[in-house]
């Protein structure tokens, strides 16, 4: 093992984004035709028919992927994707960037810290906590790469020596054919299609029971779009189907929601937290103990320093965690981790038939489950692994910025704790520019 300088400083970071469709963390961002974007599937904009027929129609891609790299004293880089475009790279270049400049990359716990509380007063969600989730990504894999380990062994070694692995997609049977250990499929009719729609949604997912047989675990993806009586009437529909789980039935901000369909159906199985952020948004869900799986998505959760609190917060409450997709950096988490029984595959093939990497061809060798399963010696490079593809379409996010903003106000420099009579005033910096 190489021990790294005991001096280390983060030396440069730069953000990227991806020339046209199909490549890095944003999933949605494929090819028209695509099974994700351009199948029938309910979402929160189903109540408006013009929406429902394609999910980029409302903007589900409108962001696009994201990339940073991190580059430390010693010269040794650290690289991840995620979703949040060219907005992502201005919230890096205008304000995140400050905290890591100059600071050990090791500190994980206290980056996340600064960059979290100091997003507070316009983040705690959504995009702010997605992109320092990328940058966090990206610190781990600069820490497996100074110590020379794979991120799995940073977050306490392997717990099994085989992954395995679940499907989501169009075609369960194919997922079966392929070897996964269960398939889930996305539900294509929401509340406002009506009693018409909720019939067509029961045909829908017997068609799917039939193909795979009676014991293959058969799950849904409910995608945020139901409501607590719609819910509870589906699920009661689908009583004689014995379907494994119903996932993310309500709007992330209906956690009380989910009490009442829990004492609507005791003995089925509810699961979400694939749109919440942060240990402070999982609290409620882990404590009010109506959900029976959590699934973080660590691209957007605020990366795998806050997945493992998270993580560790649910294990004292037997709740086991499966992030939501994620690749590589799921991967890692999940065979370090008691608690994470399996992994998702989200599958990223225009029918959903086959199996290709998550993040498309931005890494050359992006490790895939074959037969539905990747064992752990796949997972023993430095980091994530991941070596960036030499033919990949990044953009740097500085031709983004170019005209560059007007800068964010600098602190006054200070001496002894007494602000500088020469420290610059907003005019001064509104002439300089």
């Amino acid at each position: 093992m190489t021990t790294p300088h005991k001096s280390l400083q983060i030396t440069h970071v730069r953000t990227f984004v991806i020339e046209g469709v199909g490549s890095g963390g944003d999933y949605h961002n494929v090819k028209g035709g695509h099974w994700l974007i351009d199948s029938p599937i309910s979402t929160p904009m189903s109540g408006w028919e013009k929406y429902r027929s394609s999910r980029t129609s409302w903007g589900i891609h409108m962001l696009g992927s994201f990339c940073v790299e991190i580059e430390a004293s010693n010269g040794t880089n650290g690289f991840a994707t995620g979703f949040g475009g060219p907005p992502a790279c201005w919230l890096v270049k205008q304000h995140f960037e400050r905290f890591l400049i100059g600071a050990d990359p090791r500190n994980t716990n206290s980056l996340f810290e600064q960059m979290y509380r100091a997003s507070m007063f316009y983040g705690r969600k959504g995009l702010p906590v997605a992109v320092i989730s990328v940058i966090d990504l990206a610190l781990w894999d600069l820490k497996g790469r100074l110590w020379n380990e794979p991120v799995y062994r940073l977050l306490g070694g392997n717990t099994r020596e085989r992954l395995h692995f679940y499907c989501t997609g169009p075609e369960p049977a194919a997922a079966k054919e392929m070897g996964f250990v269960g398939a889930k499929v996305p539900l294509p009719y929401g509340p406002d299609e009506g009693q018409a729609g909720l019939r067509k949604n029961v045909d829908f997912l017997t068609k799917h029971r039939e193909s795979v047989g009676p014991d293959f675990p058969l799950r849904v993806d409910c995608y945020m779009s139901l409501n607590v009586p719609y819910t509870i009437q589906l699920v009661k529909a689908c009583e004689n189907l014995d379907l494994d789980w119903w996932e993310e039935c309500l709007t992330p901000d209906d956690s009380d929601g989910f009490e009442q369909i829990k004492r609507a159906h005791p003995t089925v199985k509810f699961t979400t937290g694939e749109h919440e952020y942060s240990r402070y948004g999982f609290r409620k869900l882990i404590e009010g103990r109506n959900l029976d799986i959590l699934q973080p998505d660590v691209m957007w959760v605020g990366g795998m320093t806050e997945l493992q609190r998270i993580s560790a917060t649910a294990s004292a409450y037997d709740i086991p965690v499966v992030p939501h997709a994620s690749g590589p950096y799921s991967y890692h988490f999940v065979i370090s981790q008691p608690n994470s029984p399996f992994q998702e595959y989200l599958a990223n093939s225009p029918d959903g038939k086959s199996v290709l990497p998550v993040f498309g061809d931005l890494f050359i060798n992006e490790p895939i489950p074959v037969s539905g399963y990747l064992d752990v010696h796949e997972l023993e490079k430095p980091g994530f692994g991941l070596e960036l593809n030499p033919k990949a379409r990044l953009i740097s996010g500085d031709q983004l910025l170019n005209p560059s903003p007007q800068k964010a106000l600098q602190p006054p420099e200070t001496e002894d704790g007494v602000v500088k009579d020469d420290a610059a005033t907003p005019k001064d910096i509104e002439s300089s520019g």
